[in-house]
Formats: structure tokens, C-alpha cells, sequence
């Protein structure tokens, strides 16, 4: 007799977590525990360094090694009286949320290897010595520390699948449907620390640029679009290099500096979105050009 479907794609779980438990063991047990080791003795890289690159990997590798992999194995060889997984599903996604920080701190953690791989010969040689070994499969730190990132939306992939898979009248049809709504909401959550970590990211970049004003910086401002544009002067008919950024809130009207020491712009102006117009003008001598008037004043531009 034939496998039923479910049983097969509940199995592919197990069998996928077998070889993702192997791969936090290396990361944990073998990279974390020898560089921790080698940074005691001063010689490579300061402690903290290698925390801030393997974030929170040892709480992840143990929670999947002592209690999401024996229990899935439990489940598996009980399955021809006991056929579901839903349950243990169930159990394991609220964890899934400490996700959040490892996937958030991925970036960061690859910036890290590489700099301090250049600084430090012996950090970059006892790395590439860990990597020749047999368990590495000759793959890199980084391609095995990629491993945790895509866990969650495999595991949304395959409860996907077995949710499918499932007869109509299967006693594991609730609690599967559960769980994938609950790894569904871990797998948005992680997304939306990254996206969210990545517009504040843009958000500092774009404040440094502006040289870091004061009344400027705000962590809630979004910037929706930003470019060089030219100054129409009306009164001698010539054009002149400006830039603007164009946040949900406010218009700010720069200047580049011609001697970029820590700042790039100067801000000479700053127009409320609120009450703000936009006209097109129809120039002859100057095609794309548009008035925006604010309660601040009107400027005369004109866009590429």
C-alpha cells in the first residue's frame, strides 16, 4: 500500500529538521563554541564580537534539539494509531518568535565576519579551518548561518502543503489549520522587524546626510522620495543644482555642499506636507517644471 500524502510530507518535516538540527549544532557546538574559546585567549577577536555575529543561535539550537526534534520523532513513530502533527505544530510556533532576533541581527552578523576576517588573520584562519572540515559540506559560515533565516517560511511551506493533503474529515484538520495561521503570523512578524529595522536604518542614513538637524530627526518620519532637482530663478531666467526629500510630513529643500565634510546637504528649507500645493507649469522654455507652494513660500522647479 501506498504512503497516504500527508504522511509523506509529515515525515519530509522530520526529516528536515533532523538535517536543520545538525546545521545549528555546527553553528552553536562547533563555530560558536571554538571562536568563543579562541577570543578568551585575546589572540582573534574580542568575546563580544562573536556574540553580536551568532546573536541568539544557542537558545534556538536547544529549543529545537531537546524539544521540537524528539517530539516530531515521538509523533512519528506513533503515527499508524496517532496521525497528526498539528498539535506538536501548535507548540512550536510561539517559540518561533525568537526568531525575530537572529533574523534581524543576519545583516549585521555577515558585516561583521567579513571585517573582522580582514583585521584579524588568525579570526579568518581559524574560520577557514572549521570550513575544511568534512561536516561543512564546503560551505561557508555565512551560506550555514542563512539556514535559521529560511526555517520559518519553510515550515509554512510544507504545513501549507499538509493542510492540502489532508482528508476532508481528518481528526488533525483543525489543529493543522491552527498551527499554519500561527507560523503564518511568526513568519509576518519576523518580516515586519526586518522591514521596519530597514526603513530606520534608511531613516539614520538619510538624517547623517542631512548633517543630523535637530528638529529633523524623528524615528517616525517615513521618506517616500528623494532627487536632485533644479531652482528656476525668475529673475535673471537661469537654473541652479537643489535636491529634495520628500518625507509623509514635511518637504525639506537642499542645497548640496560643495565640500561634503560630515554633512552632504544643507537644508534651506523646510515645507509642511500639510495645506502644501502642487501645480504644473506649462514652460516652453523650461518642459517639466511645477510650482509648490506651502504656507512657508512657493518655489519655482524643475525636474528632469
Amino acid at each position: 500500500m501506498q504512503e497516504p500524502e500527508e504522511k509523506r510530507i509529515a515525515l519530509e518535516l522530520l526529516e528536515t529538521e533532523q538535517a536543520y538540527v545538525n546545521r545549528l549544532h555546527l553553528l552553536d557546538q562547533v563555530f560558536y563554541t571554538e571562536l568563543m574559546k579562541e577570543a578568551k585567549t585575546g589572540k582573534t577577536v574580542p568575546e563580544e564580537v562573536v556574540k553580536m555575529i551568532f546573536s541568539n543561535i544557542s537558545s534556538i539550537y536547544q529549543f529545537h534539539a531537546e524539544f521540537f526534534l524528539p517530539e516530531l520523532q515521538k509523533r512519528m513513530e506513533d503515527w499508524n494509531r496517532n496521525p497528526r502533527i498539528g498539535d506538536v505544530i501548535q507548540k512550536l510556533a510561539p517559540f518561533l518568535k525568537m526568531y525575530g532576533e537572529y533574523v534581524k541581527n543576519f545583516d549585521k552578523a555577515v558585516e561583521l565576519i567579513t571585517a573582522w576576517s580582514e583585521k584579524s588573520p588568525p579570526f579568518q584562519e581559524l574560520i577557514a579551518d572549521i570550513q575544511k572540515r568534512k561536516v561543512c559540506a564546503n560551505l561557508t559560515l555565512q551560506h550555514h548561518m542563512l539556514e535559521p533565516v529560511q526555517r520559518i517560511p519553510r515550515y509554512e511551506l510544507l504545513l501549507k502543503d499538509y493542510v492540502r493533503k489532508l482528508p476532508p474529515h481528518s481528526p488533525d484538520r483543525a489543529d493543522a489549520q491552527k498551527a499554519l495561521e500561527m507560523i503564518f503570523m511568526v513568519a509576518k512578524h519576523s518580516n515586519a522587524a526586518i522591514a521596519e529595522m530597514e526603513r530606520l536604518q534608511n531613516l539614520w542614513v538619510v538624517y547623517q546626510r542631512l548633517g543630523l538637524e535637530d528638529d529633523i530627526v524623528d524615528p517616525s518620519n517615513e521618506l517616500i522620495k528623494e532627487g536632485p532637482i533644479q531652482k528656476i530663478s525668475t529673475r535673471n531666467n537661469s537654473t541652479s543644482e537643489k535636491y529634495l526629500f520628500l518625507f509623509n510630513n514635511m518637504l525639506l529643500y537642499c542645497v548640496p555642499k560643495v565640500i561634503q565634510v560630515g554633512a552632504e546637504f544643507q537644508v534651506h528649507l523646510r515645507m509642511d506636507v500639510e495645506g502644501m500645493k502642487v501645480r504644473e507649469l506649462e514652460d516652453t522654455e523650461f518642459p517639466h517644471t511645477f510650482l509648490v507652494s506651502g504656507k512657508q513660500r512657493t518655489l519655482e522647479l524643475q525636474a528632469r
